[in-house]
């Protein structure tokens, strides 16, 4: 049985909704002359949190962008170093950004949206979750990084 995990369930539930709003928008604007107020808000709510948790399940399956022309002139044995290297520069990175979108969202509570009037910090949580996935998602990274190279190095002394 396959697995469903919640970011890709998250991520393509809003990206979804996203479509069904446009798509009902355009319809409503070309056939009754008539938007929806509030469509283009919560289309863009809904993108945004696809983005940052489709962001993250992008990272979990290593479909993330990358430019390996340092990888691809290294020995192999070097490899896996230069990996672990990028998940620890990847984990501090978003770490600070998990601190800072915390911060962030805490102070935008009490900021309203345009239209909607809803709080910021429904918008702003979608930073939360993502950063703080791919943060938790680079930390499996580097133990399997570190699980391999001791492995390696264990094949080595056989």
């Amino acid at each position: 049985m396959k697995k469903i995990y919640i970011d890709d369930l998250i991520s393509c539930t809003f990206l979804s909704f996203t479509i069904i709003i446009v798509i009902l928008n355009v319809g409503m604007r070309y056939f009754f002359n008539s938007p929806i107020k509030s469509a283009e808000e919560i289309a863009t709510i809904c993108f945004i949190w696809a983005v940052f948790v489709g962001g993250a399940s992008c990272y979990r399956k290593k479909m993330h962008m990358g430019i390996d022309i340092l990888t691809q002139s290294l020995p192999e044995k070097f490899k896996i170093y230069v990996e672990l290297l990028i998940n620890i520069i990847v984990m501090l990175m978003n770490g600070t950004f998990f601190c800072l979108s915390l911060k962030f969202t805490i102070i935008s509570r009490v900021k309203p949206t345009a239209v909607l009037g809803i709080s910021s910090m429904y918008v702003n949580s979608s930073l939360i979750i993502g950063f703080g996935l791919i943060f938790v998602y680079s930390i499996l990274e580097i133990f399997k990084n570190i699980k391999t190279i001791l492995g390696k190095k264990g094949d080595e002394n056989v």
